[in-house]
């Protein structure tokens, strides 16, 4: 007796139940392949990024004496990509033979874990890139004196009862503590906004995946 459809299509589920019938299965896999092969291309294309700008920055500033900001954004940078780039030896360890959805799913584990590591540095590495500034443009040279110098002899000069901390005001004190410490508070959910912007596509199409497989599963 033929089989009927209904039939057919059981039988044509994977083995546990993993996925649908071989067909649409294939489909898919290619699906899920391509969508995380175009991740992994945006996302070694960022590293790259990062490496290259670090160069540039440490390059740039010490031909106009901001060598602190320089140097601080390239150590920052640069552990930045080292970080990421470890990261990406687990990601490979995913498989593709695995089916669609278990690879799929793998993959997502994976990127919410390196999404977590990186929201944690950017709480840091954002307050540290305007320390850097500050500290950086306080130094430079400005006719001959500091421009950190020259703007507390302004102040000196239209509020001589400004309280200094080690020759500095207080009140630069506090307004640069102020921003750093918001930095350190929003640092993730600015790295959120530069993710989505980069990558948000792709994630939109990586969670439309997992959803249409777990459908088909029901």
């Amino acid at each position: 007796m033929e089989k009927s459809i209904e039939t057919i299509w059981n039988e044509g589920f994977l083995k546990n139940d993993a996925l649908i019938a071989p067909k649409i299965n294939n489909l898919y896999t290619q699906k899920s392949k391509h969508v995380i092969d175009k991740f992994k291309r945006m996302f070694k294309i960022n590293l790259i990024a990062i490496v290259v700008f670090a160069f540039v920055i440490l390059i740039v500033t010490s031909y106009n004496g901001l060598t602190i900001i320089g140097f601080t954004w390239f150590i920052i940078l640069m552990g930045l990509a080292a970080v990421n780039k470890r990261l990406t030896s687990s990601m490979e360890q995913i498989a593709y033979h695995q089916n669609s959805y278990d690879y799929l799913v793998s993959f997502n584990q994976w990127l919410q874990k390196q999404m977590a590591i990186n929201r944690k540095m950017a709480c840091l590495y954002y307050p540290f890139f305007f320390l850097s500034m500050v500290i950086g443009f306080w130094f430079v040279d400005a006719e001959g004196v500091a421009l950190g110098e020259r703007l507390v002899g302004e102040i000196l000069y239209g509020f001589p009862n400004t309280i200094l901390v080690f020759g500095v005001p207080v009140i630069i004190i506090a307004m640069v503590l102020t921003i750093a410490a918001a930095l350190a508070l929003l640092g993730g959910k600015i790295y959120n906004l530069d993710v989505k912007l980069i990558y948000g596509n792709t994630f939109k199409k990586i969670e439309e995946l997992i959803a249409d497989l777990e459908e088909l599963k029901k």
